[in-house]
């Protein structure tokens, strides 16, 4: 079964996309910037290993407490 180039390049741009969303959604909760978490989370997706090496990271990470972030937001 051949695999044409452009096929192969919209897989892994989808990938990359869903990826994003996961990652973000994950560093809602785990982390202070979730923009950065889904950017980067999409950006390492671009070399599979790398981007389900950081959902793993994200996903194991302890959650941040909400008294924490309201107290930082409020200094």
């Amino acid at each position: 079964m051949n695999i044409n180039g452009t096929v192969l390049g919209e897989l892994i741009a989808l990938f990359a996309l869903i990826m994003g969303v996961v990652c973000y959604c994950v560093g809602r909760r785990k982390t202070h910037t979730p923009i950065l978490a889904g950017l980067l989370g999409m950006l390492l997706t671009l070399i599979p290993p790398l981007g389900l090496i950081y959902l793993a990271v994200l996903v194991l990470k302890k959650d941040i407490s909400l008294t924490a972030a309201v107290s930082t937001e409020g200094a």
